[in-house]
């Protein structure tokens, strides 16, 4: 006959045991909290999360101060100074959005840039706009425009990850043109090439702290043999280097015309609306008037940039004749950057 111990031990058995093995299969069970698997998330997919969260914020802040700038006329950001941009650049940095703020920055000297100052402003208005808006409604978008999109917000990619998923496009490459650019103690080299083959352009971007030395690998007038991979875009331009075999001594690319020109712009531009350089080579002449430009044989013209300078150089080895050119076609102008004469490349 139990004794009354062992009865109470069986009771508190069949009262705490099922509760126990709950506990235990809930612990072996895994853990659904919207995970696919059901695992828990990481720390970096839940740093991605918070950043996409920021981002939005970010985004809808945009949006706003969009809407105060159209409210209140465009005649207010003449005295509104460079404070005015850096507020809401600094709050875009803050929102891990370093596209948008390095786009807003550079709206500081447009209402300074001559007449038609108006209409650019509105243009960079409207884009930012259009950008906020497709950045916000990027599930809808096709894969390559949905990663422009989120490129020109600033979101990176890792070169590892473009050389791991990339197609590399094998070619002899002419590096047409550099330019160094600074920005906020960071220094930056872009350097154009184009596939002799295939046809392509590319951008090859280096950086380097202020007082470093940026990389010299590529340069001008030089052909290399090499892969290339891509990064993944709407229309993929930027580039890195993933195998290098060769270089020799390149020859002058064949120019195109004015139309020619601008006809590859519009294509690229159709694919990219944010896309504000883009790489060009002319056979065309300088000329001094009736403004700056230069023309071709069909006597089609293009302004040339007004931040370029007086452009000497161009002018002393054109003497007048036609000559291969190539530089940066923007919304506002070619900036030229290399010529070839006689002697081969002339950076300018």
């Amino acid at each position: 006959m139990p004794t009354a111990s062992a009865a109470r031990g069986k009771c508190r058995r069949r009262a705490y045991g099922a509760p126990v093995a709950e506990r235990r299969d809930r612990a072996r069970a895994p853990r659904d909290r919207g995970v696919p698997g059901g695992r828990p998330p990481g720390p970096a997919q839940r740093r991605a999360e918070q950043r996409e969260a920021r981002v939005a914020s970010g985004l809808t802040e945009l949006d706003r101060w969009l809407c105060d700038q159209v409210r209140q006329g465009l005649a207010a950001s003449q005295r509104s100074g460079y404070r005015h941009w850096d507020d809401i650049a600094a709050r875009m940095v803050d929102a891990q959005a370093p596209g948008l703020a390095e786009r807003l920055r550079a709206l500081a000297g447009v209402p300074y840039s001559g007449p038609g100052w108006e209409g650019r402003l509105l243009e960079e208005y409207a884009l930012l706009r259009l950008l906020a808006t497709a950045c916000r409604e990027q599930a809808r978008l096709p894969p390559p425009l949905r990663d422009t999109v989120r490129s020109r917000v600033g979101f990176t990619v890792r070169q590892a990850d473009v050389l791991a998923s990339a197609a590399p496009v094998s070619d002899h490459w002419l590096v047409l043109a550099r330019r160094d650019l600074d920005q906020d103690r960071i220094r930056t080299r872009r350097a154009w090439l184009r596939g002799q083959r295939t046809g392509r352009t590319a951008l090859v971007l280096s950086f380097a702290a202020s007082g470093e030395l940026l990389d010299d690998s590529l340069a001008v007038g030089t052909e290399i043999d090499a892969d290339l991979a891509f990064y993944p875009a709407a229309w993929p331009l930027r580039a890195l280097v993933a195998t290098r075999r060769d270089t020799v001594p390149g020859g002058p690319p064949p120019g195109v015309t004015v139309a020619g020109l601008l006809a590859g712009y519009a294509a690229a531009l159709g694919a990219d609306p944010w896309l504000d350089t883009w790489p060009a080579v002319l056979e065309a002449t300088p000329a001094r008037a009736p403004f700056p430009c230069v023309y071709d044989s069909a006597g089609d013209a293009v302004p040339l940039h007004p931040r370029a300078g007086d452009c000497w150089p161009l002018f002393a080895l054109s003497g007048g004749r036609p000559l291969t050119m190539a530089g940066e076609w923007t919304p506002r102008g070619l900036w030229p950057l290399t010529a070839w004469d006689e002697g081969g490349p002339v950076p300018l």
